[in-house]
């Protein structure tokens, strides 16, 4: 009784194959506007390994369940989508679609090939369900097309979105209150329609560097008016622990208290450990109170949902594939879909290696065939071969970063580890500053006038500090202790602090205001002092005594900081001088560097001394 038909539809489109490929390959919102259900995937590891995917889903009064093959693609060019449905009259449904670059356009073919299990599938086919399909598909096509000719706003069509009861009113007061704070930076607006109005594959994670490309602006505006969102209920938010080998979040929780020391992800069947600076990810989502998006997926793993992975292959037993393939020269990752070894690549030569599924590794060998990939698998089994870029946390807000952030510390000081646990920060830049003749400074002009300028010496501090991306952690007195993720971000503070504090002093009728300035960079713990996350270890302890090394109106800068790529490139714009300095604490001669005549406005000589070694 089973039969199946393959039908093949075609469409000249004015679009290149890179513009229409981000589109069309968007396979999660291409199903949700063809009106494809929402379903769930249940993953059930195998005794060799790998991951069975299966989807349950309702389509009107029909109860579906069907197995779930990995997409194949290679970027930009074709993607194949394979399911087989454990019942009902139609046993196997695979599509198929493929780019050609022609006149400047492209040839856009969507093959739809379709099994059938009974007389009721076979009548299905001979009613027109192809006819029906493409009429259906040339719509979409069409919308894509014009979206990027810019004649659309949106790629598709999609349906109203399902607001709460008394929504819109709701929105309208939040959005309100956003915009009345120092977070919203003019975005309130935007990010209010950006909840209400996008289809749910967009609203289920919303990450704010992805905003702040899209709106054009900066990752901290993106990312501080997201938190103004969450104080005010316009968004939720989780921390998230993702997969270091899909990248997906494998567990989710409300506060970094419950954050678990790892994960098992049932989609590559490992194990593997929380990482501040790489896998805890901060995301939002619209808050229950406004919208109610139900878990569950369009599509698993498509080609844009995934955007990193390039190319994405299934090979049986001994078999060997060549395909066309166009990247961009960089690093790349080749690894399986199913747990097992991975390689690194980096590809500076015309033609992508040569990849070869071993029993025991990945062997990358050079190619002659530009423009191809060869790869081969000699195992004896099926396997999944991806190669991806290693750039996918450009639109992970990361905990290591978001924690660093002013703005999270001000609006969020309450989420923090919960008390005896402690995470491990690859690298993090430690600011420490400090007032220097403080003391004398109460006993020349009297405790009161003292402590005033004091305050608008931390004033200008902390706005300099949150204005390149940094928080501070403590305040010691005089002195401060702040963290940022980008060494840059803690040189050009560091350099507006002293720019600051000496447009200050011209206005002030006291004594000039001096501040001492040490940075150091390293691994660290992340910790719980206090009530309020901090930060411990040596890098820290060596911040605090490079900055007892500055005698005002310098930077000083440990070797480590300054060997940064960059920092080092800018190293040669300012007036250096190398010294060393036995540190309590540390063994042997410390290395630093001190920017000097900063108060004096002198950064541009580019000199360096020689080393001298300091007295204790």
């Amino acid at each position: 009784m089973q039969a199946s038909r393959r039908e093949v539809f075609n469409w000249d489109l004015s679009a290149s194959t890179e513009r229409i490929w981000t589109v069309l390959a968007d396979t999660a919102r291409f199903n949700e506007a063809a009106g494809f259900p929402k379903h769930s995937i249940q993953e059930s590891a195998q005794p060799d390994g790998s991951v069975q995917f299966t989807a349950h889903a309702h389509f009107g009064p029909l109860a579906l369940r069907w197995r779930d093959f990995p997409q194949n693609w290679v970027d930009r060019r074709w993607f194949r989508h394979l399911r087989q449905f454990d019942s009902g009259p139609i046993k196997t449904l695979c599509v198929t679609l493929r780019l050609e670059p022609r006149n400047g356009g492209c040839r856009c073919s969507y093959e739809v090939e379709i099994g059938t299990r009974n007389a009721l599938g076979k009548l299905l086919l001979q009613l027109g369900l192809h006819k029906f399909i493409q009429r259906k598909v040339e719509r979409l096509v069409r919308d894509a097309e014009a979206y990027c000719r810019g004649q659309r706003a949106t790629p598709f069509k999609f349906k109203p979105m399902r607001l709460v009861p008394g929504a819109s009113e709701r929105v309208q007061r939040l959005t309100s209150m956003i915009a009345a704070t120092p977070y919203s930076h003019g975005l309130a607006d935007q990010l209010a329609s950006y909840v209400t109005d996008q289809p749910e594959v967009d609203v289920f994670t919303i990450r704010p560097l992805r905003l702040a490309r899209l709106w054009g602006v900066s990752d901290r505006h993106a990312i501080e008016v997201c938190l103004e969102a969450v104080r005010c209920g316009l968004l939720g938010m989780r921390w998230d622990l993702l997969c270091p080998r899909c990248q997906v979040g494998k567990s989710s929780i409300a506060s970094l208290s419950q954050l678990p020391k790892g994960a098992h992800c049932p989609s590559c069947n490992i194990d593997f450990h929380r990482d501040f600076t790489a896998n805890v990810e901060l995301a939002f989502h619209p808050s229950k109170s406004v919208r109610d998006v139900d878990d569950g997926e369009y599509c698993l793993m498509g080609p844009m949902t995934t955007h990193h992975i390039k190319l994405q292959l299934t090979l049986k037993p001994n078999e060997r594939l060549v395909e066309r393939a166009d990247f961009e020269p960089g690093t790349y990752r080749v690894r399986t879909l199913e747990p097992g070894q991975e390689a690194e690549v980096e590809w500076r030569i015309p033609a992508f290696p040569n990849i070869t599924l071993n029993d025991n590794a990945i062997a990358i060998t050079d190619s002659r065939q530009p423009g191809n990939i060869d790869i081969h698998n000699r195992r004896d089994r099926e396997l999944t071969v991806i190669i991806e870029e290693l750039a996918w946390r450009r639109d992970a807000l990361t905990a290591q970063r978001a924690t660093a952030l002013q703005s999270f510390r001000d609006l969020f000081n309450s989420d923090v580890l919960r008390p005896g646990d402690d995470v491990d920060i690859d690298s993090i830049t430690i600011m420490f500053t400090d007032l220097k003749g403080s003391t004398a400074l109460y006993d020349r002009i009297g405790d009161p006038k003292a402590y005033v300028l004091v305050r608008e010496h931390f004033e200008i501090l902390g706005r300099a500090v949150r204005e390149h991306n940094g928080s501070i952690v403590k305040m010691i007195g005089d002195a401060i202790m702040a963290v940022f993720t980008d060494p840059a971000d803690s040189l050009s503070c560091a350099l507006a602090i002293h720019d600051e504090i000496d447009a200050f002093n011209q206005h002030s009728e006291h004594d000039p205001l001096v501040v001492k300035i040490g940075l150091h960079i390293g691994r660290c713990i992340a910790v719980t002092l206090n009530d309020k996350l901090d930060y411990y270890g040596s890098v820290p302890n060596m911040a605090a005594r490079l900055q007892n090394q500055s005698e005002g109106g310098d930077i000083v800068l440990s070797t480590e900081f300054a060997a940064d790529p960059a920092i080092d490139r800018q190293l040669d714009r300012f007036d250096i001088c190398r010294e060393t300095v036995e540190l309590k604490g540390f063994t042997g001669p410390v290395p630093f560097l001190r920017i000097r005549g900063i108060e004096d406005g002198h950064r541009g000589t580019g000199a360096a001394s020689d080393s001298v070694l300091i007295a204790p």
